[in-house]
């Protein structure tokens, strides 16, 4: 099956319309027309190499919400008309402790993601910048009714890397929660913390987001450039989450961990992390991970705690034609908060 698509030629140069081969639907897989593809700053990283090289000709894309128009013979999950959502991983070999236990992402014989990736018959992976994608039924979540299909997209990708370490690290009630950067990544995790009970604070770089963070559902809102206000906030936050996709110091924000606290970076920076002496670990007890989206399970769970708490993204929605602008404007931080190519403008 060919199908409509915008790819990158090659490394930082401007995505362009291309035609692409999708496999035949087998027994297990599921054939969606996408509706909706949520543009993520890893799109970006990737396509410009800032993560190594890439096999392009690529297409991104990995926040896809569409309709289901065949299933195979074997898939009881999806029938034809169901809306589905396809995040970051597209395959893993499930056999593995990490795949049983429901952690896809960190399969031991490496994940298949939905672009730039193995696929199983040996071709790259294509994402989700096209009409239609064919996807094992096994990797597909169902979108809940309530959820609007455009704004649900990058929950696949934003929704889950975020959730998943606010669940991890116990973001509820009487927890203090920072989230570091009101971005697409940032925005969505407000949301999440606030609904979870948390006491949110964000902290961003000047004020000029302060009115939407307050809106989304932090209660307290602070600009780091002030002078001393990370010393005003020091010991303070039971989970600090680094949503900042660019290189950063983190060795400022690591102080304001409360005893037991959990500096929790999901920005994915391409460059390396500043981190503090061992000394400001220790004393009292802090935690710097990271984290890297979330299994199937997770995701579907995220996907319905969104829909019960009406929780979705803030976005923009774009043609295939406005891509390359779209990713200029990401650069420059021109969007609040996420972009999501409508499909229907690729056929």
């Amino acid at each position: 099956m060919r199908v409509n698509a915008y790819a990158a030629p090659a490394a930082g140069e401007p995505l362009a319309p291309m035609t692409i081969e999708r496999r035949d639907v087998g027994p297990r897989d599921v054939l969606v027309r996408i509706e909706f593809a949520g543009i993520c700053h890893s799109d970006i990283h990737t396509v410009n190499g800032d993560w190594g090289p890439q096999p392009f000709p690529l297409v991104p894309g990995h926040e896809i919400v569409g309709i289901v128009e065949q299933a195979g013979a074997e898939v009881t999950r999806h029938r034809a008309g169901d809306r589905v959502g396809v995040g970051c991983v597209v395959h893993s070999c499930g056999r593995c402790a990490n795949c049983r236990g429901g952690d896809e992402q960190h399969c031991s014989l490496g994940m298949v993601p939905t672009y730039a990736g193995a696929d199983r018959d040996g071709t790259t992976t294509q994402g989700g910048y096209s009409t239609h994608i064919v996807v094992d039924a096994g990797y597909t979540l169902s979108i809940p009714e309530g959820l609007d299909p455009a704004a649900a997209a990058p929950l696949l990708c934003a929704g889950v890397t975020t959730y998943a370490p606010l669940r991890r690290w116990g973001a509820g009630p009487g927890k203090k929660v920072a989230v570091v950067g009101l971005g697409g990544l940032g925005h969505v995790a407000v949301k999440i913390a606030h609904a979870m009970g948390a006491e949110v604070t964000v902290l961003s770089r000047s004020l000029k987001k302060q009115e939407d963070a307050l809106r989304l559902g932090a209660e307290h809102y602070h600009a780091t450039g002030d002078p001393g206000i990370l010393t005003d906030l020091a010991d303070r936050f039971d989970v600090i989450i680094n949503t900042i996709s660019g290189d950063v110091d983190i060795s400022p924000y690591v102080s304001l961990l409360a005893l037991d606290g959990a500096l929790v970076n999901v920005g994915a920076a391409p460059g390396p992390l500043t981190i503090a002496s061992g000394f400001m670990l220790a004393q009292p007890r802090r935690v710097v991970t990271g984290s890297m989206i979330g299994g199937i399970a997770l995701t579907q769970e995220m996907l319905g705690f969104c829909a019960e708490h009406g929780i979705a993204a803030e976005i923009e929605i774009i043609s295939a034609g406005q891509i390359n602008d779209a990713y200029r404007r990401v650069l420059a931080a021109d969007v609040r908060y996420r972009f999501v190519i409508d499909a229907a403008t690729l056929a």
